[in-house]
């Protein structure tokens, strides 16, 4: 990582007007920022370095990675250093034309490609002595536009999940400038095939150091759903053993499927023992034939769960059996990069949540699984705007007030205070004129008591924050919600409500 070449161009004015044009980096354009408040999704920093003359940026990234974006919402890392971005951008005027080639193109496609695109820019301005006379002055190397181009490919590859950048007010990420690289699976079950391989190799340390991790132990046996194999009947009857002792998972009803699938009776012991182990694993593998079935049983039973619930494509697999593998792995960037996709894509076209069997219906509950996906992540952000989308598509005054009650904690938990208080008056709006009679027992359920309950949290919160009027007006409102409680329901939280009495009166 060097930033040789952007000293050369602050300390030499002819140099930065070079590469201002022909070539459109202009270190000029930096003053202005961006067309938009941006940041990144891994939440690093960027430093605003140049700009073209189409409303681009080009950023600098924590480790000296360039990421360029456009002004339409598109973005790419196009080097590891602005050494290495200026030697692209100087080598092929014009690069954002050619970053959907790549060296699998061939040289002969991406020579012609270049030559006709440099040949319509010197129909307008020169090109050869400015860049010979700027590669020359930085040291650069002669290199030939299909290098460049494997280049440019090999960097926008790297641009997911690490240097995603996500428009800073509504959070919404950018689109991905060229290839769009590998699906999501595939770095997701990287490390089990490399443990699969191993445990077919007979690598006894592998089988015990594999079976007794329970994330790697999942991973393989997502490896061996998508690539099975005679003979690995040994090793699944392992992993299952193994797998029981997490009680009931997806995995353990796949270890079960695959070793059931060979139709061996001699496994009926085995599977029922699984079966067995605790009352949780007795109903998710229920339905499973008993001692004396047949081999032709055995099969069906195992075929049908297959088909149903597994398969042999891992393009098929939800996405949220990716998303929840890469988070076991420890691979925070890839999963909350995805998270934020399906959530761009929920945005964008709410018909996506359309019920299959009642169109006119919205299944909103993907919304708010992404709300708790983000939070657990530690992603507030993005938390919010999922809960904020899926209250806002909610029809019963219960599922409103719950929606909103939700949305006021995650508020109050990132530090937005007033949009909290205004989410609390709109559950106080909800349960006293609901407008239909699902909230009719509110009084005398856990939801009445958590909305008391977060009231009063809200207003240490305020009162913490040096808002003692905001805070006085919210003590009234969470005692008038206590004051409706049920005895029973308002026990919990008596102490709580003194507690805060007692601080609002300290604040004055």
């Amino acid at each position: 990582m060097t930033d040789h070449a952007l000293r050369l161009l602050r300390q030499d004015r002819r140099l930065a007007e070079l590469a201002a044009f022909p070539f459109d980096f202009d270190l000029d354009r930096a003053v202005h920022g961006h067309v938009e408040e941006v940041r990144l999704a891994s939440g690093g920093p960027l430093e605003t370095v140049a700009g073209d003359d189409t409303g681009g940026t080009y950023f600098v990234c924590a480790d000296g990675s360039v990421l360029y974006a456009d002004s339409e919402g598109a973005a790419g890392i196009i080097g590891s250093s602005v050494d290495e971005a200026l030697e692209l951008v100087i080598g092929l005027p014009g690069w954002r034309g050619y970053a959907r080639l790549s060296p699998d193109d061939g040289e002969d496609k991406i020579l012609t490609c270049v030559a006709e695109a440099e040949d319509e820019i010197r129909e307008y301005y020169g090109i050869d002595e400015e860049r010979a006379e700027l590669r020359t002055a930085m040291g650069f190397p002669e290199r030939s536009p299909a290098e460049l181009v494997g280049r440019l490919h090999a960097a926008l590859l790297r641009t997911e999940p690490g240097y995603v950048l996500l428009n800073a007010d509504e959070g919404c990420a950018y689109e991905r400038i060229g290839p769009a690289g590998p699906p999501l699976w595939e770095p997701v079950l990287a490390a089990g095939r490399a443990d699969l391989a191993r445990l077919r190799d007979g690598d006894r340390s592998a089988w015990r150091d594999v079976a007794e991790d329970p994330t790697r132990r999942r991973i393989t046996l997502r490896a061996a759903q998508f690539d099975r194999a005679e003979g690995d009947q040994e090793l699944l009857r392992h992993l299952l053993r193994h797998e029981a002792r997490s009680s009931m998972t997806d995995e353990l009803r796949l270890a079960a499927v695959l070793v059931g699938l060979r139709g061996d009776t001699g496994d009926l012991p085995l599977l029922l023992a699984v079966r067995e182990t605790d009352f949780d694993t007795a109903c998710g593998l229920g339905g499973m034939p008993e001692p004396g079935a047949s081999a032709d049983e055995l099969q069906q039973w195992a075929r049908a769960l297959d088909e149903s619930m597994f398969g042999t494509d891992p393009s098929d697999e939800p996405v949220s059996t990716w998303i929840d593998l890469a988070r076991c792995q420890g691979m925070t960037d890839l999963a909350r990069v995805t998270l934020i996709r399906e959530l761009d894509s929920i945005s964008m076209d709410q018909s996506r949540l359309r019920r299959p069997e009642a169109p006119r219906t919205l299944d909103t509950a993907p919304l708010s699984g992404l709300a708790r996906d983000f939070q657990e992540l530690g992603d507030l952000p993005q938390a919010l705007r999922a809960q904020r989308l899926y209250a806002a598509l909610q029809d019963t005054a219960w599922d409103r007030a719950s929606a909103r009650h939700t949305l006021a904690c995650l508020e109050r938990e990132a530090g937005q205070l007033p949009q909290a208080v205004a989410s609390l008056a709109a559950v106080r709006g909800a349960l006293f004129n609901p407008g239909d009679d699902s909230l009719r027992h509110w009084q005398q359920v856990n939801l009445g008591r958590f909305i008391a309950e977060e009231h009063y949290r809200l207003t240490l919160a305020l009162v913490d924050a040096c808002r003692p009027e905001e805070a006085r007006a919210l003590l009234a409102a969470a005692d008038a919600v206590l004051g409706e409680l049920s005895e029973h329901a308002a026990n919990g939280i008596r102490e709580l409500a003194e507690r805060t009495a007692a601080r609002v009166r300290e604040a004055g």
